[in-house]
């Protein structure tokens, strides 16, 4: 059973598409038909599969989020009581608690069954940039 780990950089708050990566790594694992799932090991980002097609979609969702659960030091925020990290990790926690970390994708002949606009990716929720940690698993 192929497994590793896929590390990702971010530019802080945001969508970073990791499509290509996990596809070149399933391509060359040898599994025809399985099952990939995807795990994201930090508390504060999320792992979607979302439209690849048009970026607005992304804008829209990173809007959607900022106004649902605003920084620690937004007015709306004061009930927020952890704070050491800085007024974006709390919210970063409560965006990360809606959204998923894992990901299970079918693999047919050797490819992931994504759908045509499909795309996979690393939100980040955190304002500074980080290095993520993705495990693959393929059995």
């Amino acid at each position: 059973m192929p497994q590793t780990s896929f590390t990702i950089a971010t530019r802080g708050p945001g969508f970073t598409e990791i499509t290509a990566e996990v596809a070149r790594w399933v391509g060359g694992s040898g599994v025809a038909e399985g099952l990939l799932t995807l795990f994201l090991r930090h508390t504060s980002c999320s792992l979607l599969i979302q439209e690849n097609a048009d970026p607005s979609v992304r804008d829209d969702l990173e809007t959607f989020f900022r106004r649902l659960i605003p920084p620690a030091d937004a007015p709306a925020s004061r009930w927020i009581t952890h704070r050491s990290e800085g007024p974006d990790d709390m919210p970063a926690h409560l965006r990360a608690a809606l959204l998923p970390v894992c990901q299970s994708i079918p693999v047919a002949d050797g490819r992931m069954a994504l759908g045509t606009w499909q795309g996979i990716y690393l939100f980040e929720h955190r304002s500074a940039p980080h290095r993520r940690q993705i495990v693959a698993h393929l059995a």
